[in-house]
Formats: structure tokens, C-alpha cells, sequence
């Protein structure tokens, strides 16, 4: 009986898998719809993709298979043997180095596949410094806004790894975004998020910059600007010594109000510039700033503006007024001036005045008994104090001069009768001699007085014998302090009876 039945088992068994396999759809005629791809998102944790799609509208799905598209073609990635899978994770983090496009196609068994889906990409974001400009740029791709619109980008920033924050939404059509100001030396990411219509979203890779950037001076402190015994201005600064920059523009305006115009850049790798300009004009007000240069060539911090002192004298007859600008810039106060004279053997203090006055008047004939040179010179020193760097600054102005006024007066009588009046005989000078020679004679030519030193007078005796009253000449030879020879003769009168 066993051979009997046997073959209409196998004959009913083939009938049944042929008529069943004539029951399901032709693959060509009828192949599966594919499914609708509804978003691709990188999860900002992880950096995983999120893909995500409607299931096929064809019945009897068995699997749903994610492709990688690459120029076109399909890579495929996985096979979902689900026929309800509606979402897929990529653990590959390729999405951190550009954007990558991916769709999904539906299976039917034995092996019908569907045409693929829409395509959608990740938004790749990409963050770079602009160190000259101070300036963080974002950029990223458009995605796609089938089947969901999008309504606008949200540009997300982190700083320091802290969680992220709105910083910017724009508009659908805009795939960049400009911070202008951060923090030097912090870790910015930034993420971008493509809102959808329905209120889904897409997010992008997180994109991360160091603002790590050659550390610009927090000052420059203007120390001085003074004039050298040479008639040039010598400067000095003193720079933030945390500063990573060593380059440095030095501008110079001469006129108030015109613009500053670069004279010279320089360097320092001690934190401090000295610079002295030669083609400056001492007679005039000068204007220094001193800047600092990046590496983008912009000046990035300045120093307070410093000016030289320019001293002015006017003399009227006897009077000599001294006039000069209050010295302009000092990050502290000035706390004074002092004013130094020259009458023939150094600079010397003549006088302290409060930090207002910018006039000082006197007398020649306060001087001239101290003259001993052919000119008679003024400058003024300014000083600086509570300089919130500790650095108090000196500054000298220019110097003036004037010439001596060489004026020889010899007296025409005098009194020698001890009442204190009058009592004592010599020429007035307006100047200390270089020499001096005084004679007195009487009429016969016997020498009465002689002296070399011009501080010597005469009491109208002769070794201790006051002489009679009458006429006595002199004889005077002096040499000025500007080199000048004068002689003189004439005669003086002892009255000794009044």
C-alpha cells in the first residue's frame, strides 16, 4: 500500500505549492511600493542616525532594507526582517565628517524588492574660527522638505561642553550663521536643527571649535614722552606682560584733530618698547599710540594716547613768562611739574608747581648775579602718579633758552663815612664774569684798590687810611659769560661830608 499512495502525496503537495505560488502577485507587474521615508537625524548624544519612515501600503511585506546612497547607487546597510519596522539606528558615525544620504525599500518574499524611497540626507554643520575678525561661522546643507516642510533652521551652541542653547533661528532658505564674540579659550559646539512642519525635527552633527587664540595685551601702558638732550622725543611703553603678541604698530599725529599715521612697528619680547623719533618736531605737539598687532595684521588694544611738553618763553624786559601744555594722556594723574634752570653749570630745581599750573613768571635780575654761561635755559619735568600699573611715568618738555642780558653799571659817587649808606664802592654787573679786573687811581696814577674778584669792593681807604674826598678814576675789563671783552674807565667821586 506504501507504493500505492505515496506518489499522490507528492502529486497533491506539488499541486498545492503550484497553485499557491500562482496566488501571489508577479514581481514585474506588480512589485511592492516602497516605503515613504519621513526623516533622517543624528542623535546629538550618541551621533547615531535616527532613520525613520511610513510603511509600505503593499500587503504581505516581509522585510524593509536601509540603503547608504552613494552617487546614486545603493549600499545596502540592513535588513529589517519585521514587516512592521518603522525606524532604523546607524551606529556609524560617518554623519560627523559630511552629509549622508539614505533610503529604504520594502521586500516581498521570495525576493521582490520594491523601488527605493525618497531620499533624505543628514544636515552636516561645520564650525570654523575667524581669529582676525573674532568671529565663529556655521555652516550647513539644506535638507530636504519632502514630505515635511521645513519651517526654519534653530542653530544650537554649547560652551564647554554645557548643555545646548538656542543662539539663533533663520529663516528656511539660510544655511549660515556669524557669532560675532565669544570667549577665548573655550570649546564652542554647535548643532543645527531643521524644524519641520507638525512640529518634528531634524538635527545635524555637533560640530566643535577651540577659541584658542594668540592672547591679545589687556593694556599697553604709555610710560612717557619726553625730550632727550639731542632734541628728539623718546618713548617708552610698557605692555600686559600675559600678552601673546609681540608686534606693534607706533602711530604719531602732530596736528590735533588730523589722524594718527604710523611711524614705525616694532617689536618686544620683554614686554616693554622703547622708541626714539628722530623726525619729530619738538616745536609742536605731538601725539603717540601705540597698538598692538595680530596675526591678521589688526591692531587689537591700544595704549592711552601720550604728548610731548612743548615750554614756551616770552620775555618782556625784565620779566621772563614761562608757558607749556599739561601733559596729555598718563592712565594716572600727573602730580605735578618741576621747573629746572641752567645758568651756566647744569640744570638745576628751581621750583615745584601743583599739577594745574601751566605758567611760570620771574625776574631776570633773579638770576643774573648766577649766570655763568652765554645762555640762560628753562624745561619743565612733569610726574606721573597713582598709575594703576605701578608704573609712574616722567616726561620733559623742551628746552628754552635766553641770552643773558650783559649789562656793566658803575656807579658815579659813593659815601664811605660808615652810616651804612652807600658806604662801599664796585661796578654792578647783570652776570657773573668769566673775568674781571678793577682798578681805582687817583689823579697822579697811584693805584688806590685792585681786585680780580668781582664780589670785592672798595671802602675808600688805602691800607686802612680812608682817603680824602675828591675824584679817583677807574679802570674796568670784564669778559661776559657769552665770551664778550669790555673795557671801561671813568671816574668816581668820595664825598665824605654830607
Amino acid at each position: 500500500m506504501m507504493k500505492k499512495w505515496y506518489p499522490n502525496i507528492i502529486l497533491a503537495l506539488f499541486c498545492f505549492l503550484s497553485n499557491n505560488s500562482y496566488s501571489q502577485p508577479d514581481c514585474i507587474t506588480d512589485p511592492p511600493s516602497p516605503p515613504l521615508l519621513t526623516s533622517v537625524s543624528v542623535q546629538p548624544a550618541s551621533g547615531y542616525t535616527e532613520i525613520n519612515w511610513n510603511i509600505s501600503t503593499s500587503p504581505d511585506i516581509a522585510a524593509y532594507i536601509v540603503y547608504s546612497l552613494i552617487n546614486g547607487d545603493g549600499i545596502p546597510l540592513d535588513t529589517l526582517w519585521d514587516a512592521s519596522a518603522n525606524n532604523y539606528i546607524l551606529t556609524s558615525k560617518v554623519t560627523k565628517y559630511h552629509s549622508a544620504s539614505y533610503v529604504v525599500a520594502a521586500m516581498r518574499l521570495p525576493r521582490c524588492t520594491s523601488i527605493f524611497s525618497n531620499v533624505l540626507s543628514t544636515i552636516f554643520t561645520m564650525a570654523s574660527i575667524d581669529t582676525c575678525n573674532k568671529q565663529i561661522g556655521v555652516s550647513w546643507n539644506s535638507y530636504n522638505s519632502y514630505p515635511k516642510g521645513v519651517t526654519d533652521y534653530s542653530v544650537l551652541v554649547s560652551v564647554n561642553r554645557g548643555s545646548f542653547t538656542e543662539a539663533k533661528r533663520v529663516t528656511p532658505d539660510q544655511h549660515n550663521f556669524t557669532m560675532n564674540d565669544f570667549v577665548t579659550d573655550a570649546e564652542y559646539c554647535f548643532i543645527v536643527r531643521a524644524n519641520l512642519e507638525g512640529g518634528t525635527y531634524s538635527t545635524s552633527n555637533d560640530s566643535c571649535t577651540l577659541t584658542k587664540m594668540e592672547r591679545p595685551p589687556q593694556w599697553i601702558n604709555a610710560d612717557q614722552a619726553t625730550v632727550t638732550d639731542e632734541n628728539r622725543i623718546s618713548l617708552a611703553y610698557t605692555i600686559d606682560p600675559l600678552s601673546e603678541i609681540n608686534r606693534f604698530s607706533l602711530e604719531r599725529m602732530s596736528v590735533p584733530l588730523a589722524t594718527f599715521q604710523q611711524i614705525a612697528q616694532v617689536t618686544s619680547d620683554n614686554g616693554t618698547v622703547l622708541y626714539l623719533d628722530n623726525n619729530a618736531d619738538i616745536n609742536t605737539v605731538n601725539y603717540y599710540m601705540l597698538s598692538a598687532i595680530n596675526n591678521c595684521n589688526l591692531p587689537v588694544t591700544s595704549s592711552n594716547i601720550a604728548s610731548n611738553i612743548l615750554l614756551s618763553l616770552d620775555r618782556i624786559g625784565n620779566d621772563l613768562n614761562l608757558s607749556w601744555n599739561s601733559y596729555r594722556g598718563w592712565l594716572g594723574i600727573v602730580s605735578g611739574y618741576r621747573l629746572f634752570i641752567n645758568t651756566g653749570s647744569g640744570f638745576e630745581e628751581k621750583v615745584f608747581l601743583q599739577q594745574g599750573d601751566t605758567l611760570y613768571a620771574l625776574g631776570y635780575n633773579e638770576l643774573m648775579y648766577q649766570v655763568t654761561g652765554n645762555e640762560v635755559c628753562f624745561y619743565v619735568s612733569a610726574s606721573e602718579s597713582s598709575n594703576p600699573f605701578g608704573i609712574n611715568g616722567q616726561s620733559n618738555s623742551s628746552v628754552v633758552c635766553t641770552i643773558p642780558t650783559e649789562i656793566v653799571t658803575v656807579p658815579g659817587v659813593f659815601t664811605p663815612n660808615n652810616d651804612l649808606l652807600n658806604d662801599l664802592f664796585r661796578p654792578v654787573l647783570s652776570f657773573t664774569p668769566k673775568e674781571y679786573h678793577l682798578i681805582i687811581s687817583d689823579r697822579t696814577g697811584n693805584v688806590l684798590f685792585e681786585t680780580r674778584d668781582f664780589n670785592s669792593e672798595w671802602d675808600g681807604s688805602v691800607n686802612g687810611n680812608p682817603q680824602p674826598q675828591g675824584v679817583c678814576l677807574w679802570f674796568l675789563k670784564v669778559t661776559t659769560p657769552s665770551g664778550k671783552s669790555i673795557s671801561k674807565t671813568g671816574t668816581v667821586t668820595i664825598i665824605t661830608s654830607q
